[in-house]
């Protein structure tokens, strides 16, 4: 993109001919007898010269930018004021435009410095060439996040256009709310589980010789179960950081998905839970499926934990072939339960980070996770409600193959 072609009014900056037919090394300048200001501009707003180059035969327009855009000449005065720093400043373009910067966007720092006198973008070092984006505050305190681009023609030479970028704080606003809110979930279910084992352990080695041995054990099983769910926090503490970066790696091999749901479902059995409430539904002739079997097992786990905690009755699991996203031959697994299911107005947050439903427990993180590792192997995870009326997930995994044979 061509950042000499901003400009929706008359003084607007172009790439090419002006409306007159005449070039002027990249901004249009008012042809004697031809109507000039804003009225001028307006009337030549969606001619091709005001758009901007965007590969062969293409050209977007300064309005179509989701930011916000402030384009000043060499001159300081304004020359491009999109529709979107419209909406951030509250500023109509049409009254803006021709004005020095300074007054069309008069910002100030957090300590209530005047922001253009302190950079003097036009007067002061000429080796600038940028300025990183950082909070500045509008007319009335609003803050946006501003950053701008310093043309010159040559190294150290005078400035042609300050070209500068404006976004609302709002998306950067969210994410420190989430990140707060993942630090307060952390120390929360850090601090009980850390006052037991240091509780239990403090009380061991000081009074060893009063306890049984029966008493012992409890003592240390205790210990052995909270240290477990701290390394439980800190494993879905990890894979978040991965799944928010990107960087959740999947290391394929071939799995035998149902194996995989009967050993599950084994070791719910084995742990106490009734034989009865369980159902395995697998089909015949499955697709040969590639995939991470730790990864695997944590969405089995996870979504067979919350069936029998949170769901009634029995808890059936199906596996069958399906067509993935891409329609690429898969598998699905689905796992519903004879509960009270998931409110409708609930279905569209239950992969969002710290949904817990009605029922308080837990970090509220793992199906944000499930949903993670499920994307990352290119698959699909909905929440339905079952025929029994309960709660309904089913996932899809691609066939998919390793890098390596692809």
């Amino acid at each position: 993109m061509d950042v000499r072609a901003y400009g929706t009014q008359a003084r607007g900056v172009v790439s090419g001919a002006d409306g007159h037919g005449r070039r002027t090394g990249g901004l249009t300048e008012p042809v004697p007898g031809s109507p000039a200001g804003p009225a001028a501009g307006q009337a030549s707003h969606e001619t091709a010269a005001n758009r901007l180059p965007c590969g062969e035969g293409q050209a977007v327009h300064p309005d179509d930018l989701p930011d916000g855009l402030v384009v000043a000449d060499s001159t300081g005065h304004v020359v491009c004021f999109n529709a979107a720093a419209a909406r951030l400043t509250g500023c109509d373009p049409s009254e803006a435009l021709g004005l020095p910067l300074h007054s069309a966007l008069p910002l100030e720092d957090l300590d209530g410095r005047r922001w253009w006198q302190l950079t003097d973008p036009y007067g002061g070092l000429a080796t600038r060439t940028r300025q990183p984006e950082r909070n500045l505050l509008l007319p009335g305190g609003r803050e946006v996040l501003v950053a701008a681009r310093y043309v010159r023609a040559r190294p150290q030479g005078p400035l042609e256009r300050l070209v500068v970028s404006l976004r609302g704080t709002e998306a950067r606003r969210r994410a420190e709310r989430s990140h707060a809110e993942l630090i307060a979930t952390v120390a929360h279910e850090l601090r009980s589980p850390l006052t037991s084992v240091k509780g239990f352990t403090a009380t061991l080695l000081a009074k060893w010789e009063r306890f049984t041995d029966d008493q012992k054990q409890l003592m240390l099983e205790t210990v052995d179960a909270d240290a477990n769910r701290i390394t439980r926090l800190i494993a879905e503490l990890l894979d978040i950081s991965r799944i928010d970066s990107g960087r959740l790696e999947v290391r394929r091999q071939p799995l035998d998905i149902a194996a995989a749901v009967r050993r599950h479902v084994g070791a719910h059995i084995a742990a106490g839970r009734s034989a009865d409430r369980f159902v395995v539904r697998i089909e015949d002739r499955l697709p040969g499926l590639w995939a991470d079997p730790d990864k695997v097992d944590q969405v089995l786990g996870n979504l067979l934990e919350n069936a029998v905690r949170h769901g009634e009755g029995t808890v059936t699991i199906d596996v069958a072939p399906a067509r993935s996203r891409s329609d690429e031959q898969g598998t699905a697994v689905t796992v519903s339960d004879e509960g009270p299911g998931i409110p409708e107005e609930s279905m569209s947050r239950v992969f969002t980070r710290f949904w817990r439903g009605s029922r308080r427990g837990g970090t509220g993180l793992g199906l944000y996770i499930v949903k993670g590792i499920v994307e990352a192997h290119g698959g699909t995870i909905t929440v339905g409600r079952s025929a029994a009326g309960g709660a309904e997930f089913r996932f899809t995994l691609p066939v998919s193959a390793p890098a390596f044979m692809a």
